[in-house]
């Protein structure tokens, strides 16, 4: 059996994520006092006992659903499960820096602060209002490109997400995006979706926060990581750190090809994977991908326990 361990993005954030496994892991609970310091901010709090609203800022989903994954990982490691039992690590967006964390590549600090900079640098590069994302679904992304070039017209209209072979999104100038979704549905879409996100993520519009990234990630140590990452970006395995800084850069402008990296892992082998922190996004677009792949979630601790079974 190959495992692979991947790592949720934006839009599982749910207030009281990993509280459970702080409360039955000491371990979990010092990844989230970690997280705090590292921030100068009580994350935590606003996790477990704030609002919705506050949560899913940018700024703060980030760093809370790296902190949840890391602590969902602390506490499979304390049953004696290991990163290392898994074969790869991949991570949706943000995820890709849970990912690095989790195989020993970034700090936990250094992660955490991170993505609070890629946080705010995302929601900063386009005023509010400006930019918007839609999910295209029923369309692959050849087609759902195609759309979105048509759609651009002088301004930015790109495929950001190819989340799975029914499902992509696409990013730019908000009126791009709308003309987009009219010839999407046109073009055979069963539906086109504009999405409720704060900025328009993966696309050019990104450009400054790209730029941000660049300046934060020069500042910080990569190692190679102890398992290889599948990069977003690139849909196969990068081990070598000056390349991750360099993908973690292009990331930010450039599409994130999921569907292409679960195949990827696919046909290196890979028949088992578990998505590890809040909620199970990554699960059901794996079983659209590649269905003779088995699938676990792994955020509570009665989802850690189940593997002992």
């Amino acid at each position: 059996m190959s495992r692979a361990f991947v790592f949720p993005g934006q839009g599982a954030q749910v207030i009281g994520m990993g509280k459970a496994l702080a409360d039955a892991y000491p371990a979990s609970k010092a990844v989230f006092e970690e997280v705090d310091e590292a921030l100068g901010q009580k994350l935590s709090a606003l996790i477990w006992e704030g609002e919705q609203d506050e949560l899913t800022l940018t700024a703060n989903a980030q760093p809370a659903l790296m902190a949840t994954s890391i602590a969902a990982l602390r506490a499979l490691e304390a049953e004696g499960f290991a990163v290392t039992d898994a074969a790869y690590v991949a991570g949706h967006s943000l995820g890709e820096y849970s990912a690095l964390c989790a195989a020993g590549s970034l700090s936990l600090p250094d992660t955490a602060r991170l993505l609070r900079v890629r946080g705010d640098a995302m929601q900063s590069a386009v005023p509010v209002g400006v930019g918007a994302m839609a999910a295209i679904l029923g369309l692959d992304f050849e087609a759902a490109s195609k759309v979105a070039a048509q759609a651009a017209q002088g301004e930015v209209c790109q495929a950001a997400n190819d989340n799975d072979p029914s499902q992509v999104v696409i990013s730019g100038n908000k009126a791009a995006v709308e003309r987009a979704t009219v010839l999407a549905k046109e073009a055979g879409a069963k539906r086109a979706v504009m999405l409720p996100v704060s900025a328009p993520f993966h696309c050019a519009l990104m450009q400054p926060a790209a730029d941000a990234m660049d300046a934060a990630l020069s500042q910080v140590e990569i190692k190679a990581p102890v398992v290889p990452l599948v990069a977003n970006v690139r849909a196969e395995a990068v081990s070598d750190p000056a390349l991750i800084r360099e993908l973690l850069v292009e990331q930010v402008t450039g599409s994130v090809r999921w569907r292409e990296s679960v195949a990827w892992m696919a046909a290196q082998g890979v028949d088992e994977i578990w998505e590890i922190g809040a909620g199970k996004a990554l699960a059901g677009m794996v079983r659209r991908i590649a269905k003779d792949i088995t699938c676990r979630a792994i955020g509570t601790p009665e989802e850690v326990a189940a593997l002992k079974d």
